[in-house]
């Protein structure tokens, strides 16, 4: 089976200016998701989909390829996932697995896109296989803040409920998507029950859209590091 890994990495991020080319632990933060996927030997190619000429240079230096540059259409605000990757595989030869590695994601370890792997070779009746985690807490008991910053449930009906009697609820762990490259090109949905969990620890899982989540993303890093966990 063929097998592309794809980096989206636009060169506009707002909330941290320049993220991916962020030094994170001495590297560009890109550099942690292409050295994992190379790492994993799962990947007959590692494609970086850039629109930006310097992320470019960075991704080839470190052994990614980056045969196009992703045009400005599709490296906006609004822009999704699904659209970058479809577009990526219509520029390249088919393969038969497609895996979307985020640009942002140094906790990602070379098991867990494995697994991912593994789990969809083994269900060829399901389209994609995504890293998610449990909540810390139910989100069933969640607050929100009303126009006054009172507090307010944000769902009233399991106030007095117990948390050990609330279903566990699970997230996104924004790390990777596999995928068949037919299921992406069909433009199949990620979230459904096509997709099958590759469920983490919630100690290797922290997305990073915030100066906040960078500072947690490094604690969490250097404590992984040091406890030989990195993978």
């Amino acid at each position: 089976m063929s097998c592309v890994a794809i980096i989206p990495a636009r060169g506009g991020s707002k909330r941290i200016p320049r993220k991916n080319l962020k030094p994170f632990d001495g590297v560009p933060m890109i550099v942690r998701s292409i050295r994992t996927a190379l790492d994993s030997g799962l990947f007959d190619r590692v494609v970086v989909s850039t629109d930006d000429e310097e992320i470019a240079r960075v991704a080839r230096a470190h052994g990614a390829d980056v045969p196009f540059l992703r045009p400005a259409a599709l490296a906006d605000d609004f822009t999704g996932t699904s659209a970058v990757i479809t577009h990526a595989l219509g520029q390249l030869p088919m393969f038969d697995y497609a895996c979307c590695v985020y640009a942002t994601a140094p906790l990602l370890q070379t098991r867990y896109l494995r697994l991912g792997f593994d789990l969809l070779e083994q269900h060829p009746d399901k389209s994609f296989a995504f890293s998610i985690s449990g909540f810390g807490f139910p989100v069933q008991r969640a607050l929100t803040l009303d126009e006054r910053g009172a507090l307010t449930p944000l769902y009233p009906e399991f106030r007095n409920t117990r948390s050990q009697d609330l279903p566990e609820a699970f997230q996104d762990a924004g790390q990777f998507y596999w995928g068949r490259s037919a299921a992406w090109l069909r433009g199949e949905v990620l979230y459904s029950t096509a997709s099958l969990p590759v469920i983490l620890p919630r100690y290797l899982v922290q997305d990073i859209d915030t100066l906040e989540d960078w500072k947690r993303a490094e604690y969490l890093y250097a404590a992984l590091k040091a406890g030989g966990e990195l993978q």
